[in-house]
């Protein structure tokens, strides 16, 4: 069975940047659009970024222009450079292929004041 695991989380100071990585235990990204979501304590599980299989890239307004998404089919791998990063992106992220509806377990992303 294909999982997705996700990596890079942690506590960083505002200002600072992070990156997430995704990755899937099968072949599964040829087919598959991609994206990171997060949810902040208390708040509904929000799109954060998506690329499709053709390369295609959408971000939410909060974090246009400081996160970038990338993904290496070959890899299996996708990512979330996260730079600049405020405190209201603390959440948990998570990465999803969506046509598997697939999710992995999150990773956290804390950022101090």
């Amino acid at each position: 069975q294909v999982t997705l695991v996700e990596s890079g989380g942690g506590l960083v100071q505002a200002g600072g940047s992070l990156k997430l990585s995704c990755v899937a235990t099968g072949s599964i990204f040829y087919f598959n659009d991609m994206h990171w979501y997060r949810q902040a304590p208390g708040k509904q599980r929000e799109l954060v970024a998506a690329i499709t299989t053709g390369g295609s890239i959408n971000y939410a307004d909060s974090v246009e222009g400081r996160f970038t998404i990338s993904r290496d089919n070959v890899k299996n791998t996708m990512y979330l450079q996260m730079n600049s990063l405020k405190p209201e992106d603390t959440a948990v992220y998570y990465c999803n292929a969506q046509q598997v509806n697939l999710w992995g377990q999150g990773t956290q992303v804390t950022v101090s004041s």
